[in-house]
């Protein structure tokens, strides 16, 4: 419903609909072309108990009194041409067919690493942690680096009025170990994968990886009580960092140690790859979990630890976004330059 004086003041060219939509849910909220970003109707959907994003975004404004003539949709796979098949649901999404579909005549879709570089500029503090204060640079480029189910980065370009999001997929470039450790790692996934990416071992999926090699290296034994414990999960990353963060297994223990490690040195890359002096941000649902482990100084060591540019990266600022909903506001700010005419 709306609220109160709402339906009167709002009609379809001053109301947006944004979106975020992942393979386990999509949240879709109607917000106010102008002024505070502040949702008018929010509603989760289970993505999987749907055939398609038309037909949630159909349930969701049915019973709505208008329907808006924006949306801007942050989808969890690539897009091209306003077109995007998305992870780990069997959706094709086209921004044509939503348009036709559910009668929205400005459809945008944007990848949903794009969506949370979105929202970067907008944060406040209150969203933020900071794991490090650094010197952040007037009009440097933002990299945004999202562990959760997958791996996602993307980065922000100043313009000269405004930053720009890019999205990127450098999640599925290859993984580059660092110590011993992580080479054998390497060896023993590539026997069984023929390409070992960075998300393979630095994100949700990738979790149980760093745990099948270190039981198979034999360096650590795995309880009955785990083992039993891991074989009833649907999703075994939950428990591995549970017992990692509790110190009730040491096979946890190295397992969230060498993700950490590994994080520290992929978001450091991403800081070189881009340059980004205007600060790194964290997103993804797993760092919030883990956030004792990344400010006992670990993963700063392991990020700092780049040879000759080790001084460059150390000044760089380094937030954590604490806001699950960023993703969606990052899709309303989109949707707003867009009705704005600015992207």
């Amino acid at each position: 419903m709306w609220p109160s004086g709402e339906e009167s003041r709002l009609n379809p060219e001053t109301i947006l609909l944004a979106g975020d939509i992942g393979g386990t849910k999509t949240v879709l909220s109607l917000f106010p072309v102008n002024g505070r970003l502040d949702p008018i109707h929010s509603k989760t959907f289970p993505s999987k108990k749907y055939d398609s994003l038309e037909a949630v975004v159909n349930q969701f404004l049915q019973d709505q009194p208008h329907r808006p003539r924006y949306a801007a949709f942050g989808v969890a796979g690539p897009v091209m041409n306003g077109r995007s098949r998305i992870t780990n649901l069997p959706w094709y999404i086209d921004t044509d067919t939503i348009s036709k579909s559910c009668n929205i005549p400005h459809v945008q879709l944007l990848n949903d690493l794009e969506s949370i570089a979105n929202a970067v500029p907008y944060l406040p503090q209150e969203d933020l942690v900071s794991l490090n204060p650094g010197e952040p640079q007037a009009g440097g480029a933002i990299a945004v680096v999202a562990p959760g189910t997958g791996l996602g980065e993307a980065f922000l370009v100043w313009d000269g009025s405004r930053y720009r999001a890019y999205p990127s997929e450098g999640g599925h470039a290859t993984f580059a170990p660092t110590n011993a450790d992580q080479r054998a790692m390497l060896a023993f996934l590539e026997s069984k994968m023929s390409h070992v990416s960075v998300e393979r071992v630095c994100s949700g999926m990738g979790v149980p990886n760093l745990y099948e090699f270190w039981r198979e290296s034999g360096r650590y034994e795995e309880p009955d009580w785990l083992r039993d414990a891991l074989a009833a999960a649907d999703d075994r990353t939950p428990i591995i960092f549970e017992n990692g963060l509790a110190r009730k297994a040491p096979i946890c223990e190295a397992t969230l140690n060498m993700f950490i490690d590994i994080l520290a040195s992929e978001v450091s890359n991403m800081a070189l790859k881009v340059l980004a002096t205007g600060g790194i941000y964290l997103g993804g649902g797993i760092p919030p979990r883990i956030l004792p482990e990344l400010q006992d100084g670990r993963f700063m060591t392991h990020f700092s630890d780049k040879g000759r540019f080790s001084n460059l990266v150390s000044q760089i600022p380094i937030h954590l976004i604490d806001n699950p909903a960023a993703a969606l506001h990052g899709a309303a700010h989109f949707g707003r330059a867009m009705i704005a005419g600015v992207v």
